[in-house]
């Protein structure tokens, strides 16, 4: 796992967090919509909060020495979804229900394709209800979950 450092920009202080470099450029999965799913995943984590201005396109492309026009098109993309919004001259701001927006994105969309591929899977290897529901209690314990 490969992190970097990066500066982290708010209206109150300049702070030093540590961020995952998540870019898969050997996948099949666009570069800009891995940017855009990792700043859906800081605003999720809490590290942008309403109306707080992220990174500009020059940030991200130096962040993850990508062209400056592949970071613009990931802001643009959660900008069309109303996840960011953008004031004219001074960058791109959290949208107010930015959070909500993205939690129930990857509800209804991520996570039900998610669950589809592993009940087909679970299908195919003959597995009951049970045994599936048991699977995912054992993985929630171990990843700490409710």
């Amino acid at each position: 796992m490969v992190f970097n450092y990066i500066l982290h920009y708010n209206s109150n202080a300049l702070c030093v967090k540590e961020a995952e470099l998540i870019l898969n450029t050997d996948g099949t999965k666009p570069i800009y919509v891995q940017i855009a799913e990792w700043l859906e995943t800081e605003i999720m984590n809490g590290h942008f909060e309403r109306d707080q201005k992220v990174y500009s396109q020059y940030q991200l492309a130096e962040m993850y020495t990508i062209n400056p026009a592949t970071a613009a098109k990931g802001l643009n993309l959660l900008v069309d979804e109303d996840i960011l919004y953008k004031k004219r001259g001074l960058g791109m701001f959290v949208s107010t229900n930015a959070k909500e927006m993205i939690m129930n994105k990857r509800k209804n969309q991520t996570l039900k394709r998610l669950v589809h591929e592993i009940v087909l899977e679970a299908n195919r290897l003959q597995m009951s209800d049970m045994e599936l529901i048991e699977m995912i209690k054992v993985v929630q314990n171990e990843e700490g979950g409710r």
